[in-house]
């Protein structure tokens, strides 16, 4: 027989590699698009917004091939969204849950998160956010109807009710929310108001979160009593907590509890929750903002009963809002009036301490700490 010419043997080896049978090997199998999505999540989950988001399109572009609309694509839509989120581009993140709400009206398919994302997202807000909540509402109470039907079955389903309870009360402070904010000068206004948190503290009353909100009426109501009751019963529900437990609420709820510590006169209790909130993350430009203006209340408090205590947490303030300032500036932060807030504390600061060395002692916030409470025993 005679010789097999290079240039055929060549021709046969692209071939077999072509057919993932060169060398014994084959060719690796493309990832379906349900492992895709659980890749896309997990990266999201593990702060990888970037890398879940090429995922997630990969997963959409397969479960979608043409421009024609599946109900094979919500998951990727609905994930898409979040990441989205996360990433800052509240546009496409639009894009994303309007496609979903597009194809799921309902929420028969998907449930309701897409909804009381929208109630967050949508350009117009006001009524318009109130009845993307209300829509969310109205779906999660359906799926709560049947898993409690199915609870007569033996089904264990009890975290899931929890879990669903729990975004009703939420949504259901969105709605509070909006009606102290953009709908403020309607007619039923802080009748709205008390209805949503009312209903939200019956569904969930083991959780911080509609305690929070009702606390946030009642300021607005200059009940301060009633508000500080509110918020201490809120921080009894998780503050001996780990700081990875479940029932903790998330970040940018502490930093809404914060402001409401301090315009409710609770101060102690305020610099209690940011130096925890900076603890867990000291990235955050807003957490060190409100502890240097929560400090210098605190300072201010002790300059009126003439105890020596104050100049310790002025220090304490300022070094807190140059750290912010700092932050501010290297993540190109957009608050325009936080950062003009920071700089009028840290001017009356210097004007009172002199020019800051940039090295001040850690340990004279301890001592302030130390002699708070000796003053508080005392009493």
């Amino acid at each position: 027989m005679a010789k097999t010419k290079p240039q055929d043997r060549a021709r046969k080896s692209k071939k077999n590699a072509k057919n993932g049978a060169s060398n014994g090997t084959s060719k690796k199998p493309k990832a379906s698009p349900e492992t895709l999505l659980i890749q896309a999540a997990t990266l999201l989950q593990t702060s990888q917004p970037d890398e879940a988001l090429l995922a997630a399109k990969r997963a959409l572009s397969l479960l979608q091939p043409t421009s024609e609309p599946t109900l094979a694509a919500l998951p990727a839509l609905n994930l898409l969204g979040e990441i989205n989120v996360e990433l800052g581009d509240a546009d496409a993140a639009r894009e994303a849950f309007q496609a979903a709400v597009a194809l799921d009206e309902d929420g028969e398919e998907d449930g309701a998160e897409k909804f009381l994302w929208m109630a967050q997202l949508n350009e117009e807000g006001g009524a318009e956010s109130v009845r993307w909540f209300e829509k969310g509402v109205e779906v999660l109470k359906r799926e709560i109807g049947e898993l409690e039907g199915k609870l007569v079955k033996k089904v264990d389903t009890t975290d899931a009710l929890d879990e669903k309870r729990q975004k009703i009360a939420n949504a259901l402070c969105g709605i509070a929310e909006v009606y102290m904010t953009d709908l403020s000068l309607e007619e039923d206004a802080e009748a709205r108001c008390e209805a949503a948190v009312t209903e939200a503290l019956l569904v969930a009353p083991e959780s911080p979160e509609p305690l929070q909100t009702l606390a946030s009426i009642r300021i607005s109501q200059v009940r301060i009593a009633d508000a500080k009751a509110a918020l201490t019963r809120s921080m009894s529900l998780w503050k001996e907590l780990d700081p990875d437990d479940p029932k903790v609420p998330d970040y940018s709820t502490r930093i809404s509890l914060s402001r409401l510590l301090m315009e409710a006169e609770m101060e102690d209790e305020a610099i209690g929750v940011l130096e925890r909130l900076v603890g867990e993350n000291d990235g955050s430009v807003e957490a060190w903002y409100l502890g240097g203006w929560c400090l210098h209340l605190l300072a201010e408090k002790q300059k009126a009963k003439g105890t020596e205590v104050a100049t310790s947490l002025l220090k304490a303030s300022r070094d807190w809002l140059e750290n912010c300032l700092k932050l501010y500036a290297m993540l190109e932060y957009e608050d325009e009036r936080l950062k003009e807030h920071a700089e009028e504390i840290l001017k009356a600061l210097n004007d009172t301490l002199g020019p800051s060395t940039g090295e001040e002692e850690e340990e004279e916030w301890e001592d302030a700490d130390d002699e708070e409470d000796e003053e508080m025993e005392g009493t």
